[in-house]
């Protein structure tokens, strides 16, 4: 019993307490789709005016937009085309300075009719937002450029392409206000909306792997009476389970800085010696065994 209140204590200081510290803002990365057919290529002026249009909504919205050239320089090949979803999604993974956390993935498509005296067009943009380390599709949207345009009945693809410039923009403007809006209520309820800081704890919830490693069943028992406590916890489900490791799926609305802090303090709270790493949205907390050095958490 007396654990028991020592435990709930404990979790009591980590969620009032906590809070108080300020999360990372979500980081984006807008990058486009130019392997599905008809697509417009990469290479084109309009994905450029399109990713700029889409990118400054998202900055507008008080997100951290990052430019994938700047950020991709060391490592990875630039300026190919046809690009698949595996290879964008991931690249979005591989980056970690900074760390990739919500993906703005988008196709644009510019169809013709050629009626002899006149070439009627029509585009359109399809864009989903993806969270880059759950695979968790958080919404897709589609823009058409609505009543076709005339080019001259001559115009070849490039022609065609320049002539779509504008429109191309202007639809990639009405996207991204809907998906930072779609974003911004996912996040926080809204506030970035009014200038405001996102807290520690929003709204869109994040899965973790946790994984706890020297740790007997009995001690982890006792480290489920805190992460059922953190703040920002919705659920939990067991992935691997041994006599000393188990790993589990977290879910919560709690970011990685405060959830690594409240892991730290849960070690200290249960006088526990252990390394603490992470790498994409996985913790591993491995116990560290100090000959000689006797407490009651000890694993056997």
């Amino acid at each position: 019993m007396q654990r028991l209140i020592t435990i709930m204590l404990s979790s009591l200081f980590l969620i009032t307490v906590l809070p108080a510290h300020s999360a990372n803002n979500t980081n984006i990365l807008v990058i486009g789709n130019d392997a599905n057919k008809g697509s417009v290529s990469r290479n084109n002026p309009i994905f450029t005016r399109v990713i700029g249009a889409l990118a400054n909504n998202m900055h507008d919205n008080n997100f951290d937009v990052y430019d994938e050239t700047a950020i991709t320089l060391e490592g990875f090949a630039q300026d190919r085309v046809n690009r698949s979803d595996a290879e964008i999604i991931d690249i979005a993974r591989s980056i970690k300075r900074p760390p990739i956390d919500i993906a703005v993935i988008f196709s644009i498509y510019v169809n013709q009719q050629n009626n002899g005296y006149t070439t009627k067009v029509t585009a359109r943009i399809e864009g989903r937002l993806l969270n880059v380390q759950t695979g968790r599709r958080l919404g897709n949207f589609e823009i058409d450029s609505g009543r076709p345009w005339n080019v001259p009945s001559q115009c070849h693809l490039d022609c065609i392409l320049e002539n779509s410039s504008d429109k191309s923009r202007l639809m990639a403007n009405d996207l991204g206000a809907v998906l930072a809006e779609k974003l911004a209520w996912l996040t926080d309820g809204g506030n970035s909306h009014l200038g405001l800081d996102r807290p520690g704890t929003n709204n869109l919830n994040t899965g973790y792997s946790l994984i706890f490693d020297g740790f007997s069943g009995e001690i982890f028992a006792e480290i489920e009476e805190y992460l059922v406590n953190f703040s920002g916890y919705d659920s939990y489900r067991p992935v691997e389970i041994r006599y000393t490791r188990t790993e589990i799926w977290y879910k919560s609305s709690i970011g990685t800085a405060k959830l690594n802090r409240n892991l730290k303090k849960m070690l200290t709270e249960m006088n526990l010696t252990a390394t603490i790493n992470f790498s994409g949205n996985t913790f591993t907390v491995k116990k560290i065994t100090l000959r000689g050095k006797i407490n009651n958490q000890m694993s056997g």
